[in-house]
């Protein structure tokens, strides 16, 4: 289970004047922005980004300027796997080491909708067991069973991040992570794809 809510995409005017730096061609852009905000890129901006942006990193570096902020809600296993993206991105997490003992943990609090079924009532029990864990927390304060809910945690649980990008970041992890094996990294690379401008500036053209 993966799921992406409030996606806001920012500072396309200023990463599209800055991509008419190196040549001084400011008056050549024909980008606008209508009544709601929204950016809307003219023909020949759109020609000039589309061709620095398919011509390597070196040339496409204005859609580093160009940031994206969503808020990921995914089980640590895939956490572990995006945490490999460091470069250009900051997340903020909701805090499994002071908040885990706050409230109840249900089974809603876990990706398990790929489990075959015979093993769902296993995973009920266990979850049903980690909240006495809890419980017994709250009522002793013994540090042992907050340590015991800890690292009996699986790795299905859920976490929330609120995560900022840009698109370089972006293209990078569409390019590496389309076929992946997890189908959480298919939710992700669907929602990249649905990005304004996300065919010319992060696929750089291709059709999948």
């Amino acid at each position: 289970m993966l799921k992406l809510t409030n996606t806001a995409v920012m500072n396309f005017e200023n990463a599209f004047r800055g991509m008419r730096n190196p040549l001084s061609s400011w008056a050549k852009s024909d980008s606008t922005v209508d009544e709601n905000g929204n950016f809307i890129a003219g023909e020949a901006d759109l020609g000039l980004a589309c061709r620095l942006a398919g011509a390597g990193t070196d040339h496409r570096k204005f859609i580093r300027q160009i940031f994206v902020s969503v808020d990921i809600e995914a089980p640590l296993y895939w956490w572990k796997e995006f945490d490999t993206y460091k470069v250009g991105t900051v997340a903020n997490s909701t805090s499994t080491m002071h908040k885990i003992h706050s409230r109840p943990i249900t089974l809603d609090d876990f990706s398990v909708d790929r489990l075959v079924p015979e093993s769902v009532p296993h995973m009920q029990a266990f979850v049903d067991y980690i909240e006495s864990v809890r419980l017994r927390y709250l009522e002793t304060g013994d540090k042992a069973l907050w340590y015991t809910l800890i690292q009996l945690l699986p790795s299905s649980y859920n976490q929330l991040r609120t995560v900022t990008m840009n698109y370089e970041n972006l293209a990078n992890i569409h390019r590496a992570r389309r076929h992946h094996k997890l189908d959480e990294w298919h939710v992700v690379c669907d929602w990249i794809e649905q990005l304004p401008y996300a065919k010319e500036l992060i696929l750089f053209g291709k059709e999948e």
